[in-house]
């Protein structure tokens, strides 16, 4: 049985059977542009170097046999920005450290021109690992799919917000559960959708209701769901009545 196991202060998850794979999502390569319209201004390849360095420190540490991108490498939706062209491929030079699966989310239009020949891009649907359906979470998972028991996704960048709180504005992760037929009709029992939260750190660095992503899996749930709240440290600080703080 494929385990899920997240890394303790990293916004990163480890699944592992015979083969481990490394799981993170939306780096948002370019977000720059944003801040320094905000009058924020962070040199691009800084940002890089520090999601490789983070990225690589994970790869020493744990030893995973593939690293899988969860989508929103890049921040333009359909165009590439100059700063993109400069970036992306830099940071993919992580390609010839890991084995590197791309799944696209909804910012990735054209990135195949980004990425080196080594690196594998799946459909935007997703991938399934055993009974793992690995997928951004921009799109609704189809029936094909529908043999798993558990959604690793990105897409929603969890952020707990309270104020006065001193995890205001932290990224965690969210687990929920919930009947399965809410996502495949067909079918009966229970499924997992874990929320892996954003690499990208910056967020929320010029605005603390920075828009959040709505994802069609989150909708089709409704409120019938149970749910944990968990920090990056792996503290674990509510269940579902927080979730409106969340996502």
């Amino acid at each position: 049985m494929l385990k899920t196991r997240i890394i303790q202060s990293h916004p990163a998850l480890i699944l592992e059977d015979i083969k481990r794979y490394l799981v993170v999502t939306d780096l948002h390569i370019g977000f720059e542009n944003t801040l320094a319209a905000n009058d924020i201004f962070v040199e691009p390849t800084t940002i890089i170097n520090e999601y490789t360095d983070e990225i690589i420190s994970i790869i020493k540490s744990e030893k995973p046999d593939s690293l899988v991108l969860l989508g929103d490498i890049k921040s333009g939706i359909d165009s590439i920005s100059k700063i993109e062209w400069k970036t992306v491929p830099l940071f993919f030079e992580i390609a010839k450290k890991i084995d590197t699966i791309v799944i696209p989310g909804n910012h990735d239009g054209n990135i195949q021109k980004l990425l080196p020949d080594n690196v594998r891009v799946t459909s935007s649907s997703g991938i399934v690992i055993e009974d793992v359906l690995l997928t951004h979470g921009h799109t609704m998972p189809t029936e094909n799919l529908s043999n798993v028991n558990k959604i690793i996704m990105g897409h929603v960048h969890p952020v707990f917000f309270s104020e006065g709180s001193v995890l205001d504005g932290q990224r965690v992760w969210v687990s929920l559960k919930t009947e399965k037929r809410k996502i495949f009709p067909s079918l009966q029992g229970e499924i997992e959708i874990i929320i892996v939260p954003a690499f990208n750190k910056y967020f929320y660095a010029s605005k603390k209701r920075y828009k959040k992503s709505i994802s069609p899996i989150i909708e089709r749930i409704e409120k019938a769901y149970s749910a944990k709240i968990v920090t990056l440290d792996g503290s674990i600080i509510g269940n579902e009545a927080l979730l409106e703080n969340v996502i």
